[in-house]
C-alpha cells in the first residue's frame, strides 16, 4: 500500500483547522492537535490523525460537544473528580492532569478520576506532562468492550491502557505505554488498512477460537487480555484491564465494563449505562515528597545505563529502555515527516472536502 509522506508543521494546522470548523475554541484545537500529532510523531499511527474522522463523526452523531467546559465536581486537597461535560478527551484529560499537577505542587501527590469523556488520544501525553515538574505522571483510561476475560468470549472490557512517565537526569526520561490488551485495537486497524494477517495470540473468533485475521472482531470476535491465553498469563492482563476499568470508570462515575460507550458512532450505546462517558485516572507525584529530586535523578540514570547495558540473546540485539522506540521516531519523523498510508490521507482529504479547506500535507523533499 501507498505511503505518504507529510509535513509535521502542515499536519498539525489543517488539524487545528477541522477542530475550530467542529466549534471547539482556538486553545482547545491548538490542545487536541498537540495530542494527536505527538501520537504521530512518535510513531504511535494508530491514535494519531487516523482517528481524526472518528472524532468528526462523534461530533456528528451528538456524543462529543466541541464547546465543552469540564468542571471539578467533588475534590479534596489531593484529589478531585472532574466532569468532561462530553467534550474531546484529547482535551479534558489533559486539563484535569494539570488540576493534578498543581494538587502535588500543593500536598506531594494529586489524584484525578475524570467522568463524561470521550477517547483521550495517547496515554503518554497526558502522563508526560508530569515531566517538566519533575513529578512522574500517570495516565489510564477505559474504552470500548472489545477484550474478553480470560476463559470468555464475551467482550466486557476494553484495551484499558496504562503509562506512566519517569524523569532522569541526563539520560531520556523512561515512559511505560501500554495497552492491557495483547494487543491494542489501533494495531488491528492498521492491519485492515495494509491488508495484512495479525499474529496469533492478538484476537478470537465469535467462537472464542484463535485467530489471526483483522476483521476478526468485525464479525463477532474479540482481543484477548495481555498474555493471551491462561498458560501464558492471561489472567494477569486481565487483571491489569480490570484494574484501570475500575480506576477510570467505577471511580470516577464513568461507565465501566460492557458499558463504555464504543468509539464508532454507529454502534448503539448500551441500555441502562450505569455510569457517564468514557472514564480516565490521572495522577502526579513530586519525587522530592520521596527524597532529593537530583539523586533520584541520578539514579535513574544509573537504571537506564545499567539495563541498557544488559548482555543480549542475540548480538544483534540490546535492552530497549521503555519509551526509546518513540523517542527515537519523534527526532526522526520531527526532520522527515510523517507517514501516513493510502486509506488515511485519502481519509483527510475527504474531510478537507466536506470543511471547504486547503488539502496540502505533503513533505517537500
Amino acid at each position: 500500500m501507498s505511503q505518504f509522506l507529510t509535513d509535521p508543521e502542515k499536519l498539525s494546522a489543517f488539524c487545528q483547522e477541522v477542530f475550530l470548523k467542529m466549534g471547539c475554541t482556538p486553545s482547545d484545537s491548538a490542545l487536541a492537535t498537540d495530542v494527536l500529532m505527538q501520537a504521530d510523531l512518535r510513531g504511535i499511527d494508530s491514535h494519531g490523525v487516523a482517528r481524526l474522522s472518528g472524532y468528526i463523526r462523534l461530533w456528528k452523531a451528538g456524543r462529543i460537544k466541541a464547546d465543552a467546559v469540564g468542571s471539578v465536581v467533588h475534590e479534596t486537597p489531593g484529589t478531585a473528580t472532574y466532569d468532561a461535560d462530553s467534550g474531546l478527551g484529547l482535551v479534558m484529560a489533559a486539563n484535569a492532569m494539570d488540576i493534578a499537577i498543581e494538587k502535588a505542587k500543593n500536598v506531594g501527590s494529586g489524584w484525578v478520576a475524570i467522568q463524561n469523556s470521550n477517547h483521550f488520544g495517547i496515554a503518554a501525553y497526558h502522563a508526560m506532562k508530569a515531566l517538566p515538574h519533575d513529578m512522574i505522571g500517570m495516565a489510564l483510561t477505559n474504552a470500548s468492550p472489545l477484550v474478553s476475560p480470560t476463559y470468555s468470549r464475551e467482550r466486557l472490557l476494553g484495551t484499558n491502557p496504562i503509562c506512566f512517565a519517569i524523569p532522569a537526569g541526563e539520560e531520556a526520561p523512561v515512559i511505560i505505554d501500554l495497552a492491557t490488551s495483547a494487543a491494542a485495537n489501533g494495531k488491528l486497524e492498521i492491519a485492515q488498512r495494509t491488508g495484512k494477517k495479525v499474529p496469533s495470540g492478538w484476537v478470537q473468533d465469535a467462537a472464542g477460537h484463535p485467530s489471526t485475521d483483522p476483521f476478526a472482531l468485525k464479525a463477532g470476535g474479540s482481543l484477548l487480555p495481555l498474555g493471551s491465553n491462561r498458560e501464558s498469563g492471561s489472567h494477569k492482563g486481565y487483571a491489569l484491564s480490570a484494574f484501570v476499568d475500575i480506576f477510570s470508570g467505577v471511580l470516577s462515575g464513568a461507565n465501566y465494563g460492557p458499558w463504555v460507550p464504543p468509539f464508532v458512532s454507529f454502534l448503539p450505546l448500551a441500555e441502562d449505562m450505569p455510569g457517564k462517558g468514557i472514564g480516565h485516572f490521572v495522577g502526579a507525584w513530586r519525587i522530592d515528597a520521596f527524597r532529593s529530586t537530583d539523586s533520584f535523578k541520578q539514579n535513574m540514570d544509573q537504571w537506564i545505563r545499567r539495563f541498557r547495558s544488559a548482555t543480549p540473546t542475540d548480538e544483534a540485539d540490546r535492552v530497549i529502555i521503555p519509551g526509546e522506540p518513540e523517542a527515537q521516531a519523534e527526532q526522526i519523523r520531527h526532520e522527515q515527516g510523517i507517514p501516513l498510508v493510502e486509506a488515511v490521507y485519502n481519509d483527510l482529504q475527504h474531510i478537507a472536502s466536506e470543511f471547504g479547506l486547503q488539502f496540502d500535507l505533503l513533505k517537500v523533499i
